[in-house]
């Protein structure tokens, strides 16, 4: 006990020391300090020197006027301009390297000599030498004529305050100072009779003191600058640094990026833009968590600060990041980190890194535009297996200009109504009458004409616009049942189509609920089809949003069962009314005995589940017989016909094409 006591005295001993030794060797700046507390404390030193030199121009200046009033005006005693000037010299030197420092100081804060930046320390250190010369040559004459020394500590203090460098910098420079004046008094100094003069006792204490008291001052206003240093870099860090990764943010990267395109001419050296993409990314999200994710774009980040260090790169966002280097050797360093990827998460032999490129064309360019150049080369190497890099070309540019049309223009679209509503037929199973249709848009443009869904509506997804399509598909319809229902022709039910960005920008509940009350809709005629990826995505925000919804008298689908995001999770935890299979089932469906295996396990499921079913992609009658046997409720698909207009639906009811069936809900 006794000596365990006594380990632990010492080890707390041991701790004490290092802490005062710290604390010394803290407070004389023995540290090393980063490249911009280094740029943050030379500004400051320059504008330290500004108003110092302010200081010497006005005493200066005062100087010369004194002098002209008494010895030009009172009493003439300089015969010429030359002689005058003999007098006045030291005044005017001083004044000259004053206004010059001055100037200088104002360009390197303005950045106007950015490159020269390292001479400021210099043109600091000669202006205070000036000084100090000019307060010693003066102090030791007034010193000599029974005067103080008051010039030379004035000079002294300009001095501490333009060269606050390290502490144990001030304390050198202050003590060589104060040794070298006080030699020189000793030495320089003579009476009129030619006796060497030097300090009493006392006048020696005081000027040891205020050495001291100088020297304090200087290494406190060292720290505070320090301090300020410190806490300017933390915030500017803030600013410029992606919280989660740590590597520059998209601000940053612009600022890098134009900086790097003034050093390399795209017509001298080839450089590129690259967007990365985490391939496969939310599935490894959804199986390990936020954590896991978090710590797999950690890793890619390490790799992409590994292989282009010294070159701009940043998190873009989520799974993505931004490079701007040289198109030489780019592809073996994206080969080299997607090793990397496969060596750590071995097990997850899904995940790729993949990039798409664009080489810049003008250096001056906007770096937001023309990474995004490269986002929409990597956008399209989807669905196309180990292919790592796909470069943007004149081909891609067409379609990326089709892409910026729809996002400048869906504003425009909606208002003037060139979004239209075509509805494709649903009906039953048993006898094919017609119980509903699907809401389908089309984009008819008067500029560049027919728009596909497939153009327009991923974009709108991944620009989170698909809500202003949506949110106009949904009113279209309402209306159109309106005018039908007054019209005296026949109505029916209409699915619509909502993704997981509909719950998130607007208020789902709320725009059907004011529709319905506006246009007088019951509100079975309007089915809420949901599909399979956004309930996999979701939070509790859609699960609050559906109950709502039910509670309401609505009718829920889950759309495109088995379309790739299948889990047997979401028919577990969610409440649906409907099941539609999705058409993928029915591709190759002739012969195929597995196919027919798995569309009967489905409709067997859910009649367990007590939910009802639809067969999307119905194109032959072997598949309407198949799925009529197999029990499924509802068929669509162009058996029955494609998307059309309301008025021909209507067309196909008056010529018997279509029969309204009386079961519609």
């Amino acid at each position: 006990m006794a000596a365990d006591m006594e380990n632990k005295k010492q080890v707390t001993e041991q701790g004490s020391k290092r802490g005062f030794i710290s604390a010394i060797r803290d407070g004389l700046g023995f540290y090393k300090n980063s490249p911009y507390v280094r740029e943050h404390m030379r500004d400051a030193n320059a504008r330290s020197a500004i108003y110092m030199a302010l200081v010497i121009v006005l005493v200066e200046l005062y100087m010369i006027i004194r002098y002209i009033k008494k010895y030009v005006i009172e009493d003439p005693k300089c015969d010429s301009i030359g002689e005058f000037f003999e007098y006045t010299y030291r005044y005017w030197i001083l004044l000259a390297v004053a206004v010059s420092m001055i100037v200088y100081a104002r360009l390197l804060l303005n950045g106007r000599v950015k490159k020269l930046r390292f001479l400021s320390d210099v043109c600091v250190l000669a202006f205070a030498g000036f000084c100090l010369y000019f307060g010693i040559i003066t102090s030791i004459s007034d010193f000599s004529r029974g005067r103080m020394i008051i010039c030379f500590l004035m000079m002294t203090i300009y001095v501490a305050c333009l060269l606050i460098w390290r502490p144990y910098l001030s304390v050198v420079l202050l003590t060589g100072i104060a040794i070298l004046f006080n030699y020189l008094i000793n030495t320089q100094a003579v009476d009129k009779e030619g006796n060497h003069l030097s300090m009493t006792e006392g006048d020696m204490t005081n000027y040891i003191t205020f050495f001291i008291s100088v020297s304090m001052v200087a290494i406190s206003i060292y720290h505070q600058r320090h301090r300020e240093a410190i806490k300017s870099e933390s915030l500017k860090l803030m600013t410029i640094t992606d919280e989660l990764t740590g590597l520059p943010n998209t601000h940053r990267f612009d600022e890098l990026a134009k900086e790097y395109m003034d050093r390399y001419d795209p017509e001298k050296h080839d450089p590129v833009y690259a967007f990365f993409n985490i391939d496969s990314f939310r599935t490894y999200n959804d199986r390990y968590g936020y954590e896991g994710g978090n710590q797999l774009l950690k890793f890619v980040a390490g790799l992409i600060k590994e292989n282009f260090n010294g070159e701009p790169f940043c998190r873009t966002s989520d799974d993505h990041f931004s490079v701007l280097t040289q198109a030489s050797g780019f592809e073996n360093k994206l080969i080299a980190m997607n090793e990397k990827l496969k060596e750590k998460y071995a097990n997850e032999s899904y995940l790729a890194i993949k990039a798409g490129i664009y080489r810049p064309k003008d250096k001056t360019a906007d770096p937001k535009l023309e990474i995004n150049h490269a986002r929409f080369a990597c956008g399209l190497l989807k669905n196309q297996g180990d292919k790592l890099f796909i470069e943007y070309d004149d081909e891609k540019a067409k379609g990326y200009e089709l892409r910026q049309y729809v996002l400048n223009n869906i504003d425009r679209a909606v208002k003037e109504g060139y979004i239209k509503v075509l509805f494709q037929p649903v009906v039953w199973a048993e006898d094919g009458e017609l119980c509903g249709c699907e809401a389908l848009a089309r984009w008819i443009d008067p500029e560049v004409g027919f728009l596909s869904p497939g153009v327009f509506v991923p974009v709108l997804e991944e620009c989170r616009q698909i809500h202003k399509l949506d949110r106009c598909i949904y009113e279209t319809v309402c209306r159109t049942l309106r005018e039908a229902m007054d019209a005296g022709k026949p109505a029916f039910p209409v699915s619509l189509n909502f993704s997981r960005l509909d719950f998130e920008l607007m208020d789902v509940v709320g725009e059907l609920e004011g529709l319905v009350e506006k246009y007088k809709i019951p509100r079975d005629y309007l089915h809420v089809e949901i599909t399979e990826s956004a309930i996999s995505d979701d939070t509790d925000l859609l699960k609050k949003a559906m109950d709502t919804l039910h509670k309401k008298g609505y009718t829920i689908w889950l759309d495109d069962f088995g379309s790739g995001y299948s889990s047997m999770n979401v028919l577990k935890d969610y409440d649906f009314d409907l099941l539609k299979i999705d058409m993928v089932f029915l591709k190759n469906f002739e012969g195929n005995q597995n196919s027919r295996k798995i569309i009967k396990s489905i409709l067997d499921m859910a009649k367990a589940l007590n939910m009802k079913t639809l067969t999307e992609g119905v194109e032959t009658k072997e598949a309407v017989d198949f799925l009529h046997d197999a029990g499924c409720g509802r068929l669509q698909g162009y058996f029955y016909g494609k998307p059309m207009t309301y008025d021909e639906v209507l067309a196909g009811l008056e010529e018997g094409k279509y029969k309204l069936s009386e079961n519609l809900v």
